[in-house]
């Protein structure tokens, strides 16, 4: 009775205040006439009619609004009361009656406030320019038949006419380059001494030789090691050489990184890094992209390079289908312009290579028996031959105009692919010019060949050596200025995957491979972002008070800058890709390693502390463990930093070496904990706390742990099941319960969710939204895929599979544990190769509202077998999915019949999702995989692969270096209406961040207890759901030293959103603000000095832009600011 009072009386003081809102609206919407004179006549009180029209028409959506907040207390109350008479477990009735959360953070409002201004986003249509080219269209035209094309096996015949060139000539730029991987076959450090630091070396006497001489680079973590190895008179000769265009700078990206798996954080921090050492050390501004090795291409990195300023782009690694039919329409050449732009702000140019490879035999032309007779390092007597039989001749002056005419052959056909007279050669491969004599080879023999056809007009060619910026300004020139005869460059929006190089030989093997790697790389971007924003909020308070000499700033900017490094080193497209070899593989997570220790060294000197406690990897090749908290009377402190720019309430857990804790916001107020078993088999080797924890926005929480003798963490309840066996569980403070009758289906609920999961397997199989009552089957179960018999087998890089999936059965019935709790439930089957965990938080907010998924994967024993977990529902999606790209865009799929099983496999970074017109059900990931939805209503991502041989793309191994691979995902489950593009939902976003960056808890040393602490709120109030703080990164001065500027850049994202999702109860405590950030308002106590809009690598300052008091984003806009605080 006292608790139904309780209901009526809340809601009534909630109703009270909405219709007291509604009251203050109506009274603000009355005409003011003492602020509108009266001007004379009609034309005022038509005025004056239209703003009551408009105001009325406001105050209609106004009312709207607040019926849905009068419908939305109305189903909370009813929920929460049928929470309390089911005697409910969890935090339903528990929140209203321990208090601390009113203190620490505001409640989530019941109905999300979004502006309607920002609805309209992904409401919009737009229609497809003239010249358009959709790449899903494309792949319905395309028949993939693979015809023999002749020489060039992949394409088709080319034909010219002679007198083609007469009025304009052709204009021939040969790109001399010389691509160097940061490790494949070898490792960073090996290649450099063997081979890259003489490269760079012979650049700088071989240019200096002949000032005709062009050569480019990309690799500027090579670029810079090698830098800082030589002398002052060295350098100036290549600054030299940048001033007179002879040596161009390309992309200028740490790594050439690889395009699929790479998060957006990761491929604009490595971006950042090598613009920054760029500008800090030699004064250069790359103007194009150079893609010629990463695997597929995402319209991502072609809208990042386009927000750092560059100008063009070049791409190789495309399906041939795809390449051949560009080149049948010309449209190998093309503005490349991002999905959710209908006009032109994010067109960048970009070439299209044509042929097969990006090496001297497929570059001149068509017929790669032809091109690599001028590949004069083949010469006879070297270490590389022609594989066709004839090698190259040194040009004479009795061969000259012979091979002339041959190589000319093959310029004007390539040409013929393309809508202008200029045509790009690349002249290189990987790791070329390490040798002098392989300079004077191809520099020498092209020059008189260049000398030649310059020296016959007849011939209507001019050919020279240039960078990739010559040739795409003669280009411009040549397409786009006024000047000349209008050429028209196709517009192309979406990406280039899946690759295929040849055959059925599609490249979606790398996108799972060696995920152990790839969920870390996760893990240490998120660590380096907090750090990173942790010491660019302390230095400038520290800067603030003065108080430099208090503070190892420059040491601390070292290790960021270390940090950063092996992060973008990891980039590259054969490290996060997981195609190297096993000692490069373990190069790669040794440098990993050191990220994280180089990390957690920063965060324990910005707080001053003399040890903390965290989750622990012993090694590069083992997962992360906790250490053990000793808990006494002496209440010991946890620290939690969020590392996120919401509000947020999530759960925390550590091990503790007792099940008798309480846990004490630093305000004294006790707060929901539970404590659970650590297990080990059958018998538990530790317990675990958890709690749940309120942080502000990129703040920090500081909670206190000590025993209790009663009133402590609530104790978790366990249920085991196993089929047909008998089960032992060896326990001591925990309930445990082994029903022998196994038959009824397994449930966990939380406030918002309740799960249904099989007696035999422990698999989900049913999942019921509470809000409104619908249930959907959605049924979780594992698979195999074995590889072909074929003599092209699946390897590091294929995926060529012997069929469809076969679904995995144990050798033995799995065991089963339940687990029920105040702070969390959840279902754990143990099978031989999997470890499978679905998990609910009984909290009430954002992390409340899906499923955790939990796979401790160990295929170690395995041959040639792939695992994949499948979803199987009843949502009718049909051949329709989506994946995102690199966690910052979607892209819609199509699964098509006409196509191999393996080339219907896609890259998901950050998420993927198959929707109805009523349901959207959306995996969110927490590491790059590779998914697909083969079957209407299904999901499916590989989880691991364990391959016994080589797939014949130079790697020359298997994949037999697994590990114990966790893999983490959440299950989120929305009614949607029927929208015309497809975007996640708000939910669906802030899910994902919180996914990507949970709290990080850090218990203080018992040596260090004595410190005063204290929360830090460094933010006056959550940024708006929609806009995501990248980075705020530190600059470093260019002053010798290596310490950092005062100035610091603020990278931030507004995300594309959909609103055709139920917008209550979603626990988000944010709102839409139309794009815009108030700066004075934006931190609780530091000021901007100053803030500059630049470009995304502060290369470039913007024109216009934001205004000093007031930031604003278009949505899907990442911009970029140079700021100082005070």
């Amino acid at each position: 009775m006292k608790l139904s009072r309780q209901f009526t009386v809340f809601g009534s003081a909630i109703f009270c205040v909405v219709i007291f809102s509604l009251y203050l609206m109506l009274d603000h919407l009355q005409l003011d006439h003492t602020k509108s004179p009266n001007n004379g006549g009609d034309k005022l009180q038509n005025g004056q009619l239209s703003i009551l029209q408009d105001k009325i028409d406001r105050l209609e959506r106004l009312l709207s609004e607040n019926n849905e907040i009068i419908a939305n207390i109305r189903d909370s109350v009813i929920n929460l009361k049928e929470s309390v008479m089911d005697g409910r477990g969890g935090l339903d009735g528990r929140n209203m009656s321990q208090g601390p959360y009113l203190e620490l953070l505001a409640l989530p409002p019941l109905v999300l406030p979004i502006d309607s201004q920002d609805c309209q986003f992904a409401a919009r249509e737009f229609s497809k320019p003239a010249d358009g080219v959709q790449l899903l269209d494309v792949y319905d035209l395309l028949t993939f038949d693979n015809h023999d094309g002749g020489v060039w096996k992949q394409g088709f015949d080319i034909t010219y006419q002679e007198n083609e060139w007469d009025s304009e000539p052709l204009q021939v730029f040969v790109v001399p380059h010389s691509h160097n991987d940061p490790g494949w076959l070898k490792t960073f450090d090996e290649y450099y001494r063997d081979q890259t630091q003489h490269i760079l070396n012979n650049i700088v006497v071989k240019l200096h030789e002949d000032s005709r001489r062009k050569m480019i680079w990309s690799e500027i973590s090579y670029f810079s090691k090698w830098w800082d190895n030589i002398d002052d008179q060295k350098r100036d000769a290549v600054k030299s050489l940048f001033e007179q265009g002879q040596l161009e700078i390309t992309t200028g990206g740490w790594v050439m990184p690889d395009e699929a798996n790479s998060h957006y954080f990761a491929l604009i921090d490595q971006l950042l890094e090598g613009h920054q050492w760029l500008e800090r050390n030699v004064g250069v501004k790359p103007q194009t992209g150079w893609a010629v090795d990463p695997f597929g291409h995402s319209p991502t990195q072609a809208y990042l390079l386009k927000q750092a300023g560059l100008a063009n782009m070049l791409i190789q690694r495309v399906h041939y289908s795809v390449k051949k039919h560009f080149a049948s329409q010309k449209t190998l050449e093309f503005f490349w312009r991002q999905n959710w732009d209908p006009a032109s702000s994010t067109d960048i140019l970009c070439h299209m290579m044509p042929f097969y490879s990006y090496d001297v035999p497929h570059t001149c032309g068509p017929d790669p028996k032809i091109c690599c007779q001028f590949d004069f390092k083949r010469l006879p007597g070297g270490r590389v031959s022609c594989p066709w039989r004839v090698p190259p001749q040194p040009i004479t002056d009795e061969n000259v105009q012979h091979r002339v005419q041959m190589l000319l052959d093959q310029y004007r056909k390539k040409s013929k692919l393309f809508r202008t007279k200029v045509v790009m050669v690349p002249l290189g491969d990987d790791f070329r010019y390490a040798e002098a004599l392989e300079w004077d080879q191809q520099f020498q023999n092209y020059q008189k060949l260049f000398d030649y056809i310059n020296s016959h007009p007849e011939l209507h060619v001019k050919a020279q050596f240039g960078t990739i910026t010559d040739y795409f300004n003669a280009l411009r020139k040549s397409a786009i200025d006024p000047g000349h005869a209008s050429v028209s460059l196709p517009v192309v929006s979406g990406d280039f995957f899946t690759y295929a190089d040849r055959d059925d030989h599609y490249w979606s093997g790398y996108f799972t491979s060696r995920p152990f790697y790839k969920r870390l790389d996760r893990v240490l971007e998120s660590h380096l972002r907090a750090a990173e924003i942790l010491y660019s909020l302390t230095l400038a308070n520290i800067q603030r008070f003065r108080k430099l000499n208090d503070f190892p700033a420059v040491e601390n900017n070292r290790l960021l800058t270390e940090a950063r490094r092996n992060l973008g080193l990891f980039q590259h497209h054969d490290a996060i890709t997981g195609t190297g070899k096993d000692m490069v593989v373990i190069d790669y997570g040794t440098r990993y390693h050191s990220v994280l220790l180089l990390v957690l060294f920063v965060f324990i000197v910005l707080f001053d502390w003399e040890r903390c406690s965290d989750d622990i990897q012993p090694a590069q090749d083992a997962l992360p463990r906790k250490n053990v908290l000793k808990i006494s009377s002496n209440p010991r402190s946890v620290v939690v930093y969020n590392p996120t720019e919401q509000d947020r309430t999530s759960v925390v857990t550590v091990y503790v070496n007792t099940p008798h804790v309480c846990v004490i916001t630093d305000h004294g107020h006790p707060i929901p904990a539970q404590i659970s078993a650590v297990w080990d088999d059958y018998t538990t080797a530790s317990t675990e706390l958890s709690f749940v924890a309120q942080v502000p926005a990129l703040g920090l929480g500081l909670y206190q742990l000590s025993t209790a003798v009663n009133g402590g963490a609530e104790t978790a309840e366990y249920v085991f099941l196993r089929q047909g066996g008998e089960l032992s569980v060896n326990m001591k403070h925990f309930t445990v319960n082994i029903p022998q009758d196994a038959s009824t289906p397994l449930s966990i609920h939380n406030p918002h969710l309740q799960i249904w999961s099989s007696p035999t397997t422990g698999l989900m199989e049913r999942l019921k939204l509470k809000e409104n009552g619908s249930e959907h089957q959605i049924k979780v179960e594992f698979a195999w895929y074995g590889t072909t018999s074929n003599r092209d087998k699946s390897g590091a890089y294929l995926f060529l599979p012997d069929g469809e999936a076969k679904m995995y059965s144990p050798a033995r019935p799995p065991v089963i544990r339940v687990t029920k709790g105040s702070v969390f439930s959840e279902i754990t089957t143990t099978f031989d190769h999997v470890t499978h965990t679905l998990r609910l938080y009984n909290v009430q907010g954002v992390e409340g509202q899906a499923v955790e998924i939990c796979n401790l994967v160990d295929i170690r024993g395995e041959f040639n077998h792939e695992i994949a977990m499948r979803l199987t529902s009843d949502v009718d999606s049909k051949d329709r999915f989506f994946t995102d790209l690199n966690g910052f865009q979607i892209q819609p799929r199509r699964t098509m019949a006409k196509l191999p099983l393996q080339a219907n496999f896609y890259p998901m970074t950050s998420m993927a999702y198959i929707q109805d017109p009523g349901t959207r059900l959306t995996l969110l990931t927490a590491q790059s995989l590779g998914s697909a939805s083969l079957v209407s209503g299904q999901l499916e991502v590989i989880m691991d692969r364990r391959l016994n041989q080589d797939d014949n793309r130079g790697l020359g191994q298997g994949v037999l270096d697994n590990k114990v691979t966790a893999s983490t995902f959440r299950l989120l489950l929305e009614k949607r209406k029927p929208s015309h593009l497809s975007y996640p939902s708000l939910l669906s976003h802030v899910s994902s961040l919180y996914l990507n960056h949970p709290l990080i808890s850090m218990a203080i040393s018992t040596e260090a207890q004595s410190l005063s602490l204290s929360a830090f709120t460094p933010l006056a109030s959550s940024l708006p759901c929609d806009i995501h703080l990248v980075n705020l990164r530190s600059i470093q001065s260019k002053e010798d030293g290596g310490g950092p500027s005062d100035e610091a850049a603020l990278i931030l994202h507004r995300k594309g959103f959909d609103c055709a999702f139920s917008n209550r109860n979603t626990g988000l405590l944010c709102a839409t603000t139309q794009g815009k950030i108030h700066t004075e308002k934006l931190f609780s106590e530091l000021r901007f000095q100053s803030i500059i809009p630049v470009s995304l690598t502060l290369m470039h300052t913007t024109e216009g832009g934001s205004s000093k008091e007031e930031i604003r984003l278009k949505p899907m806009e990442i911009s970029t600011y140079r700021v100082q605080l005070t």
